[in-house]
Parts: C-alpha cells; structure tokens; sequence
C-alpha cells in the first residue's frame, strides 16, 4: 500500500499527465515490491498524489524557480529490498522524463525513498505494521 507523490512545476507535464503518471509510478512501485501480478487490493491501496505548484515555488540554492521534480514513495516497512530500492529509482526517473517530454528532466529528478515505521502506517483506524500487512495480503482483516 505505497503512497507516492509527485511535486513538480504546474507546467512541466501535459495537463492530461497526472493520471498517466500516478498509474505509471504505482506498477513501477509494485514491481520494485516484487508484485507481478497486482490484484485490485494493491492497485485500489496504492495512492498517487500530482502536486502542480508554481514555479517560483521550486527552487535550488543556486537557480530560483528551477525546473526540479522530487518524486517521494513512502512504503510499508520491509516492502523494498536494495534491489527493488535501484529498480524504483530508476523506472521512477524514467517515468517522469518520458511523461514530462524531456529527457534531460532526469538529470533534475530527485526520487526520495521512505519506509513507514513499524506501527506508523494508518488506515481505517487501525495502526498497520508487519503483522498487519501480512495478515491483509492473506486474505484476512487484522485486528484495529
């Protein structure tokens, strides 16, 4: 159930990209999980948020309103091995030049990896940790 968000300039993707781009990061998300096949519970627990600012609202130390996207993916503890971890970063900058029609943007694409804590996941008022997930993937309902 990896949540991802996408902060980058409002201009700087088509404007009918916000879906292309939040379907595409979520199958490049479960593949680096090891999903090969996602069922509607992955993809319906799966978020993508498109965050379009303004472009004075992205800056560097050294270029104001620089051309910056930062992809972050938070993910449930234990969810992304090394591997996964290079194979995300790489299909997550891949996704943004191509979708962005830029192929340099990946040299500006700054993808953050981020696991929950154990425990620190929150959904229909349960508190979600290892335990918790495995007994959901399972088929079962964990306790709130």
């Amino acid at each position: 159930m990896p949540m991802i968000d996408v902060y980058a300039a409002a201009d700087l993707f088509p404007a009918e990209a916000d879906e292309e781009l939040g379907h595409e990061l979520t199958h490049a998300v479960l593949r680096a999980e090891g999903v090969a096949q996602p069922r509607p519970f992955h993809l319906d627990n799966t978020a993508a948020f498109i965050h379009r600012l303004p472009a004075s609202a992205i800056s560097t130390a050294n270029t104001p309103s620089a051309r910056t996207v930062r992809v972050q993916v938070i993910t449930p503890p234990g969810s992304l091995n090394r591997e996964g971890q290079r194979q995300l970063v790489r299909e997550a900058t891949e996704i943004v030049a191509r979708v962005s029609g830029d192929e340099s943007q990946a040299a500006r694409t700054w993808v953050i990896l981020q696991e929950a804590a154990e425990g620190g996941w929150g959904l229909a008022g349960t508190a979600f940790g290892v335990e918790e997930f495995t007994s959901l993937a399972r088929g079962g309902v964990p306790a709130p």
